[in-house]
């Protein structure tokens, strides 16, 4: 049974052993609220119950007492408190600003994020979103590509599979629905001879020119496979001469240079002729431009590292127009270079490697150009070795079985 002691602040009484407080929190249901606190009937319990009691009035009278700060100075109160479900948006912003993700990624999140999903989602409470809900939208919206309706289904998928982890969702109510087959780009390569026209077109109008280090970094791209990003954060310092590599650990995205990779595992690329031709052009351009960089490829127009993937771009464009060659993209240096490798019958772990790729995702992009001239070979030596029945009645002769 309470009791009121004299000495005892005001809304501090004892209770059996233990100490209660008492106070009124305006708005609540209800406004008058006691507590028992686990302290010993000692000054010092006594104190840290009044301690209590005063942080209790101060976080009222600034109304900034809420459930979830209830829970935190009363976990065993026995007062019905519900915990504050975060909306969609608060739930995503929180979940995007928790993710140790480059900055283009997570700016890519976030515009997919707000332009698929927050004009519906935003203000409903995380728990509350159904399948139902989702498939309603994406039937309303516009999809300009089935990858972006993609792309906005994945994004979105590993929100709510977030908020299941985080015990708001009991499943994630995306998962069920459709994902559009994923599209993959139709690889695209320029024949080996074409790309040597290429450079040769770029180095003879170019020569003697600031821009001719554009002409060293597409002869660079074509012999080395490098993604373009990798090629224009490629610094002199990852270059080993006597062993002819180079060092890829970095690429720039989005005008910054990442200290990372595609596949975040660094890896050395074996320098051939045609690549080792490239460097050396590059030094003597890097003379002409004078500028105090440790970038391989630097801009002509001024500038550490080339910052605008378009930069390359403006000259392979007209060099393919002049030479009536069928426009393609810078990328589809790489793919040169990969299927350059496989014609020539090298072993695709190598070519993997070189290419910073598992060697499922080598076979599964250049299957077309595995082997394709020797295939024929491989089919006829089915022809020079005795099969079925033959070869089962010859080996009995051999025997001596009949």
């Amino acid at each position: 049974m309470a009791g009121k002691h004299l000495g005892l602040p005001s809304g501090v009484e004892f209770v059996g052993d233990t100490i209660r407080i008492r106070f009124t929190w305006r708005g609540a249901t209800p406004p008058r609220r006691c507590e028992t606190l686990r302290l010993p009937q000692t000054p010092k319990g006594i104190k840290a119950a009044a301690n209590t009691l005063a942080r209790v009035k101060q976080l009222i009278d600034h109304q900034a007492l809420d459930d979830d700060k209830y829970i935190q100075l009363f976990p065993n109160t026995s007062y019905a408190v519900s915990k504050r479900v975060p909306t969609f948006r608060d739930y995503a912003q929180v979940w995007l600003d928790s993710r140790e993700i480059v900055a283009g990624t997570r700016r890519n999140y976030r515009i997919t994020l707000n332009k698929y999903w927050m004009p519906y989602l935003a203000l409903l409470p995380i728990n509350a979103i159904s399948a139902f809900d989702i498939r309603k939208i994406v039937v309303a919206t516009e999809w300009p590509s089935p990858t972006a309706k993609r792309t906005a289904l994945v994004r979105l998928r590993a929100v709510l599979k977030s908020a299941v982890n985080d015990g708001w969702l009991d499943k994630n109510p995306a998962i069920g629905i459709d994902l559009p087959t994923k599209s993959k780009r139709k690889i695209d390569p320029f024949t080996q001879a074409e790309a040597d026209t290429i450079i040769e077109h770029l180095y003879t109008t170019l020569a003697g020119e600031r821009t001719e280090i554009y002409a060293c970094l597409i002869e660079f791209s074509f012999y080395t496979g490098m993604r373009p990003g990798e090629v224009r954060a490629l610094r002199w310092g990852e270059i080993n001469e006597k062993k002819r590599t180079a060092n890829v650990c970095r690429i720039v995205v989005d005008g910054e240079v990442a200290e990372r990779i595609k596949n975040r595992k660094p890896r050395n690329v074996l320098l051939n002729e045609r690549a080792m031709h490239a460097l050396e052009k590059a030094r003597e351009v890097k003379k002409i431009i004078r500028l105090p960089t440790d970038f391989i490829f630097p801009p002509a127009q001024g500038g550490e590292w080339m910052q605008d993937p378009d930069g390359p771009t403006g000259y392979l464009k007209p060099a393919l127009a002049a030479l009536g060659i069928r426009h393609r993209r810078l990328y589809d240096a790489r793919h040169t270079y990969a299927t350059m490798c496989l014609m020539a019958g090298m072993n695709v772990a190598f070519i993997a490697n070189q290419l910073g790729h598992t060697i499922e995702v080598l076979l599964s992009t250049y299957a077309e150009w595995i082997n394709s001239e020797g295939d024929w070979s491989e089919m006829n030596k089915l022809s020079v070795v005795p099969i079925g029945t033959k070869l089962v009645q010859q080996e009995s002769k051999n025997a001596g079985i009949i």
